[in-house]
């Protein structure tokens, strides 16, 4: 990599973060610690306001603005294969705001890097989720950004039938099988629903409050020690 092009991928990757150690940038960056701290003085000496210090980490300060983003070819194939998975195993919404997206990154690359996107022997085939299925993930994720409690009916692996009133956190996705993760008020305790699994969905218009020990981030530690995948 050139040092431009170095000091460049720095000020990104320190933009795209509240705080960027010199480890973790020297590791991105594929450089010595040591070349972090001088590329960082250096940029400092250049009127670029990083702010933080070696041995604690670094910020960008406000109002720093980088010139119109440029993206390499193999940057730009690899956005555009993301985009068109996203457009099989996405809802819908999310579908269509990728593809808006990279719509904009197409129209911005050079003629002779948006050939090679489109050159690219990577291909997804055009299946992916079930319209139904698709629009229950929407429905699943936008009752998780706005905290809304979901009444779920639901069928186990045991084929038992049952009801459960549950806080969504989170949906994951394990390859053609996407899961709710959920706090289930029945249970008092996590749980996770396969979505195919879902006969019914309803969303509630009451809101849950964010307590200790039921979040998504509560899940996520407890889950490094067992699994309570259903």
């Amino acid at each position: 990599m050139r040092r431009a092009d170095r000091l460049f991928a720095l000020v990104q990757l320190i933009r795209g973060r509240r705080l960027s150690t010199a480890a973790w940038l020297a590791e991105r960056l594929e450089v010595s610690v040591r070349t972090v701290y001088r590329d960082v003085a250096d940029l400092q000496a250049q009127g670029v306001p990083i702010e933080g210090e070696a041995g604690v980490g670094y910020r960008l300060g406000k109002g720093f603005e980088l010139p119109p983003l440029m993206f390499t070819v193999d940057e730009a194939r690899a956005l555009a294969l993301a985009t068109r998975l996203a457009q099989q195993w996405l809802d819908p919404a999310m579908a269509l705001a990728a593809s808006d997206a990279m719509s904009r990154v197409l129209s911005v690359l050079p003629a002779s890097v948006r050939a090679e996107v489109e050159r690219q022997p990577l291909l997804i085939a055009p299946v992916g989720l079930e319209p139904a299925l698709g629009q229950r993930l929407q429905a699943l994720r936008e009752a998780a950004q706005a905290r809304h409690r979901v009444t779920l009916r639901y069928v186990d692996q045991g084929e038992r039938r049952t009801e459960r009133q549950v806080r969504p956190l989170g949906c994951f996705y394990w390859g053609r099988v996407w899961t709710l993760a959920a706090w289930c008020e029945q249970r008092q305790d996590f749980r996770n629903f396969r979505l195919d699994r879902m006969e019914a969905v309803q969303v509630e218009a009451s809101v849950f409050p964010v307590e200790p020990g039921r979040t998504l981030a509560d899940l996520l530690r407890r889950e490094t020690g067992h699994s309570t995948w259903r």
